[in-house]
């Protein structure tokens, strides 16, 4: 099996095997090969790895996926010639992620720096390994993928059919523009990991099934680290291909559909919780929340009192806008803010302290995704109420449990909780606009208005014009029917009476009668 030798792709040069040997003398280099009824291709593929570089190797190990043929012993026979080479065989069939998934757990555990996955059936080209490893010198890179795509010609010179050629560009083609990726391919299965970066991954979550080098992919950018492409030479002989390709593009889509939802919190999955413990986004789309909250008029030193402020943006949004502001939340930022920020705990009484630091009760209280993470709303709502003058008013926003892809998600038999999101982890109460909507009137509130809002596509996907239009569109349908369409939604109340300030004016009124009578005369 070899390579023409005019391709382009297929020459590496005395530098690029010299840094590559280099990396390999650095760093404890591994080889991990994937094997799978390749009796008939894995001993030239092992052997054909440069023999240079093959001193240098910490280990080789070939993970056999319970063959139907000798491709165990044809492995053993080579492994004794090597002392670094190791041969292991599944108890049962893993599937291409899943013998993946062991390889990698492997380097782990043998505290590799870098991994290699190289295939047993000799698609790939150990020859050109050198120059995947080269790219390791810099040690910012997290992995380094071989492209058959980015030398011109090179795939149809190795005999790459020409419907993989099209459906192979196509596919890059979506996956680069839904994912805002700029790779030449997506779908070369030769690949290297630094180790370190691949413990930072939840790989083990992923699929066991050929769509794994997809989501490890998607995996590497939703951590933005740094994928290295490096032109290889390609090959099509005689070895079998497992892959169902229409199903794989479906799986690929998929995927890439599942992170996206799973990054505006519709689903969850640990494979794609890719942000430690999550941050609250201040959004700056147009049509959002915020700006919602921000662009409805606040009179210039009106009292605000935000509560829930976390990183504190739209009180330093209303701040600069003229109003007098105090941010309340369970934990300060370690920041410094031009307002009052207090650490107070809202699942208790918190009116009082607040009232007694802004000097007077508040003209507006702020409280964006606030209600649905207390233990007793209504309670909270009690405290809110009294935070506000007569006449003052509430901005208040919470997830919609009602929305439309939630509604048909349940239909499905899928509930599933999320770091954030309708169905955050840390959600005490779940709502619809009409049972809000309820419990903030029976907390002593007028509602006077209640507006919807579509998913955070621009400010937690993309701002292209895809995404674009996409948001404009969740955005009319929230707007047009909040109960069904609205991701959140958002409900501007004001404070009606109590029965306590009703009863103190009807008393005061019967003692200021009282005052005004004359007293009767005396003889």
């Amino acid at each position: 099996m070899s390579f023409a030798a005019e391709d382009p792709a297929a020459r590496l040069t005395e530098e690029e095997i010299a840094r590559g040997i280099a990396v390999a003398k650095r760093l404890r280099v591994a080889v991990f090969v994937v094997a799978y009824d390749a009796e008939s291709h894995i001993e030239s593929t092992l052997r054909r790895i440069p023999s240079e570089l093959m001193r240098e190797l910490a280990c080789v190990y070939v993970i056999d996926d319970q063959s139907h043929d000798a491709t165990f012993q044809k492995a053993q026979d080579v492994a004794r010639e090597f002392p670094q080479m190791r041969v292991f065989r599944t108890p049962q069939n893993q599937g291409y992620g899943g013998n993946q998934k062991l390889g990698y757990e492997y380097a782990i555990r043998e505290g590799f720096d870098v991994v290699v996955l190289l295939h047993g059936d000799g698609q790939y080209a150990p020859e050109a390994m050198p120059r995947l490893l080269a790219a390791f010198e810099d040690d910012a890179t997290s992995a380094v993928f071989g492209s058959r795509m980015m030398v011109p010609g090179a795939a149809k010179r190795g005999g790459m059919p020409f419907y993989k050629r099209v459906g192979n560009r196509v596919l890059t083609w979506l996956e680069n523009k839904l994912l805002g990726s700029e790779l030449t391919e997506f779908h070369s299965g030769y690949r290297a990991y630094r180790v370190q970066s691949l413990a930072e991954l939840p790989f083990r979550y992923n699929t066991n099934d050929f769509h794994f080098d997809t989501e490890i992919i998607v995996q590497l950018l939703g951590k933005n680290m740094k994928i290295v492409e490096v032109p290889i030479p390609t090959y099509y002989g005689d070895e079998i291909c497992h892959v169902n390709g229409i199903a794989y593009a479906a799986h690929c889509i998929g995927t890439i559909a599942r992170y996206k939802a799973n990054r505006v919190y519709l689903v969850h999955h640990p494979k794609f919780d890719l942000e430690g413990d999550g941050h609250y986004v201040f959004k700056e789309a147009p049509n959002s929340l915020h700006q919602a909250v921000l662009d409805r008029g606040v009179p210039k030193d009106a009292r605000v009192v935000e509560l829930g402020s976390g990183h504190g943006e739209v009180g330093r949004s209303l701040h600069d806008k003229g109003a007098k502001v105090v941010a309340v939340d369970l934990i300060k930022p370690d920041v410094t803010f031009p307002f009052p920020y207090l650490a107070r705990d809202l699942d208790e009484p918190f009116a009082d302290t607040i009232n007694e630091n802004h000097g007077a009760r508040a003209q507006l209280v702020v409280a964006l995704d606030v209600i649905e993470h207390l233990k007793a709303p209504e309670a909270s709502l009690r405290e809110i109420r009294g935070l506000l003058e007569p006449g003052g008013r509430l901005l208040a926003s919470t997830g919609n449990v009602a929305y439309l892809p939630l509604r048909f998600l349940l239909f499905c038999g899928m509930f599933n909780y999320g770091k954030k999101g309708i169905l955050d982890l840390t959600h005490k109460r779940l709502f619809t606009t009409r049972s809000f909507k309820r419990t903030l009137e029976g907390e002593g509130f007028v509602i006077d208005k209640l507006v919807g809002f579509g998913p955070p596509i621009r400010d937690m996907i993309g701002k292209g014009w895809f995404f674009g239009t996409l948001d404009s569109v969740c955005g009319f349908f929230a707007r047009l029917w909040p109960s069904v369409f609205a991701y959140q939604f958002l409900v501007e109340a004001r404070a009606r009476d109590g029965l306590e300030d009703i009863l103190a004016r009807t008393v005061a009124s019967g003692q200021a009668r009282v005052a005004s009578e004359p007293e009767p005369h005396r003889a």
